[in-house]
């Protein structure tokens, strides 16, 4: 690890856990356009080591892509401590929503996650014990509140409330996902801002900083009466891009007007690739419909980039445009795979060329199909556990 955190220059060492790739790793990239292939996970290391090998995205002549990361802080990480000099007052702990995401999380910085005790009764009810001390410790808890939205934000609470009366120092929550964030204003009379009752709930239960990563609008950082610090997962997925050896001829597509601000810092970091934005009016809840299109595609690699994936309603129709339009080949990016019913069916029609996503959310394998690759956000969600522990800038990562 100490070799990982000393290696020059690229974000995608930065982003490398401790493990290493076979030739598989890139015979597997090698047939990653395929719609026959497995569904793959790619973990760090793999978004750069198999970048010379690729098949290319689109006709043009191969191009590795431009875009740099910039190199990590040049503080040594946890993991390359002895362990007698490691600060013992970092406690993470992980709820039951995504704990694989939580053990990369905590295998990165080298420490252990912590023992915790969760249980349902007969009646549904949730218990919570903390089975080690976390008196005077920097507590953090990594719980994505995804599906089901209720029953994991009510564990959050109960686990932030143990902390509490745990006499730990501080209590940073880790919310890769943040549920209830779409409901972040009043559209009609009568609404509640869920997102803002969220807010107050995870304040009051005892929490002292909020760690969010791609937050579906980022108003609604405004709702916390407590530090937030928000995260991207866009560098994760532009390194696997520019992994790749892609065409020139690629355009950015925001699938809605409100993802434009998104679409283009995204082109910008990719090549200063084209922008074509969508045009769509929203029928009613999860249903949309798809418009026009502003901007050129025809003959070109059409990426499509939102925040999340939900019925993917909205991201299918902008595909099928794109085609129409005449796109060579659609690519769907996102952080948050949310893939409510009918995604799947949607997602693997054919209309795509791959669906990337990274594991903000954990997958069961009934939600996995031959297009669809996971990367992993465990060490950028790490890092900055390790710059607020340590008061440190978390800006400073994606600069």
């Amino acid at each position: 690890m100490a070799a990982t955190a000393a290696a020059a220059g690229t974000w995608s060492s930065f982003l490398s856990p401790r493990r290493s790739h076979s030739a598989a790793a890139s015979s597997s990239f090698r047939a990653a356009a395929s719609r026959f292939r497995s569904p793959r996970c790619v973990l760090g290391s793999e978004q750069l080591r198999v970048a010379q090998e690729g098949k290319r995205m689109g006709g043009a002549e191969p191009r590795v892509a431009a875009w740099t990361p910039k190199a990590p802080a040049p503080e040594a990480r946890l993991a390359a401590l002895p362990r007698e000099l490691r600060d013992s007052r970092m406690k993470i702990f992980s709820g039951t929503a995504n704990r694989p995401l939580a053990q990369e999380i905590a295998a990165y910085l080298g420490v252990d996650l912590g023992k915790i005790l969760i249980k349902r009764f007969a009646d549904g009810e949730i218990y919570v014990q903390l089975q080690e001390s976390v008196r005077g410790c920097d507590v953090f808890l990594i719980q994505p509140t995804c599906s089901p939205v209720n029953e994991n934000l009510m564990e959050l609470f109960i686990m932030i409330d143990a902390c509490r009366r745990a006499s730990a120092r501080s209590i940073t929550v880790v919310i890769p996902y943040f549920g209830y964030a779409r409901a972040d204003r009043k559209a009609q009379g009568r609404e509640p801002i869920t997102a803002k009752l969220s807010a107050n709930l995870l304040t009051e239960a005892g929490s002292d900083r909020v760690i969010v990563c791609d937050i579906h609008s980022t108003q609604a950082l405004g709702y916390f009466d407590i530090p937030v610090d928000h995260i991207y997962g866009q560098p994760v997925i532009l390194d696997y891009l520019a992994s790749k050896t892609i065409s020139e001829d690629l355009v950015v597509v925001s699938p809605d007007v409100g993802g434009v601000v998104r679409a283009r810092a995204f082109a910008k970091k990719l090549l200063n690739a084209r922008l074509a934005i969508v045009d769509k009016r929203r029928q009613g809840h999860n249903m949309s419909e798809v418009m026009n299109l502003i901007g050129d595609v025809k003959g070109k690699v059409a990426i499509l980039i939102d925040d999340m994936i939900d019925t993917a309603g909205t991201i299918t129709s902008a595909a099928a445009l794109l085609k129409q339009e005449g796109a060579e080949a659609v690519y769907a990016c996102c952080t948050h795979a949310v893939f409510s019913p009918p995604a799947i069916e949607r997602l693997s029609g054919g209309v795509f060329e791959e669906v990337i996503v990274t594991n903000s959310i954990l997958l069961p394998e009934d939600k996995c199909f031959p297009q669809l690759t996971v990367l992993s956000m465990a060490n950028l969600v790490a890092e900055t556990i390790w710059h607020v522990h340590r008061d440190g800038s978390v800006s400073s990562i994606f600069q």
